[in-house]
């Protein structure tokens, strides 16, 4: 079980989560549904801001947000028309059985409480629906990528955590994975905002957020491929995993 305290820490940076993090690839979207008529009846799990379901609607699709932390839910609806989020969990969502097309997780599979939410899931699909868990993940094999995890204390590579997730339980068939190349392009400010959102920097307190904004200082003045920039672009590899209920 992940740290709870952790999981929802980020309400009190919604606004700066919704305008920093990364957006997420349609054709990773349309790989995960490629099973799926469209529109397809989707809840997007622990949706954050709605930047994923903002994503959904895009491509035409209905969707559900569920989110538990209500300083999100609240710039969801802020910044989502019309999209009210339901308050809920992996492991709790208020929709009854087997009322939804596929369920995808954003950047946030990787908070839940496994075996509950696979069986929650389970509950919430149709036979032949689709879950699929996605998330942007650094591309670290870039040589200024991997110090900026290295100094926000950002986790593993896209490889890690692909071996990380495995099958979703017995409700589901075998899980597939595709990867996808995605990038965005910062200004120095934004690249500190990005860091900012990160739960380790949510969590920690003054000094360590003091010593964490002077080394994003330092590396962005001083890195051959940013110093002297006002824009560079910051390469993500998108993973992707999608199981069908049985």
């Amino acid at each position: 079980m992940t740290d709870p305290t952790a999981a929802l820490s980020f309400g009190v940076a919604a606004a700066d989560y919704d305008r920093f993090r990364p957006r997420y690839p349609q054709e990773a979207i349309r790989w995960a549904l490629a099973a799926l008529p469209t529109p397809a009846r989707v809840v997007d799990l622990g949706a954050g801001t709605g930047i994923l379901t903002r994503a959904l609607l895009a491509l035409g699709h209905e969707v559900v947000p569920v989110e538990p932390d209500p300083g999100m839910r609240a710039q969801l609806a802020a910044a989502t028309p019309g999209v009210t989020a339901l308050a809920g969990s992996a492991e709790a969502v208020p929709l009854p059985d087997g009322s939804v097309d596929a369920v995808l997780a954003g950047q946030a599979y990787h908070w839940f409480d496994k075996d509950r939410a696979h069986a929650e899931i389970a509950r919430l699909l149709r036979p032949g629906g689709v879950f699929a868990p996605i998330w942007n993940v650094r591309d670290e094999r870039v040589g200024w990528v991997a110090r900026l995890s290295g100094i926000a204390r950002m986790g593993g590579s896209a490889d890690d955590l692909a071996g990380r997730v495995g099958d979703f339980g017995p409700g589901f068939g075998p899980a597939e994975r595709a990867e996808f190349a995605h990038r965005t392009t910062l200004t120095p400010d934004e690249l500190v905002g990005l860091v900012r959102t990160r739960s380790y920097y949510l969590t920690a307190g003054p000094e360590q957020r003091r010593d964490l904004d002077r080394e994003l200082r330092d590396l962005v003045a001083t890195h051959p491929d940013l110093a002297g920039r006002e824009r560079f672009e910051l390469p993500y590899r998108t993973l992707a995993v999608r199981a069908t209920r049985r």
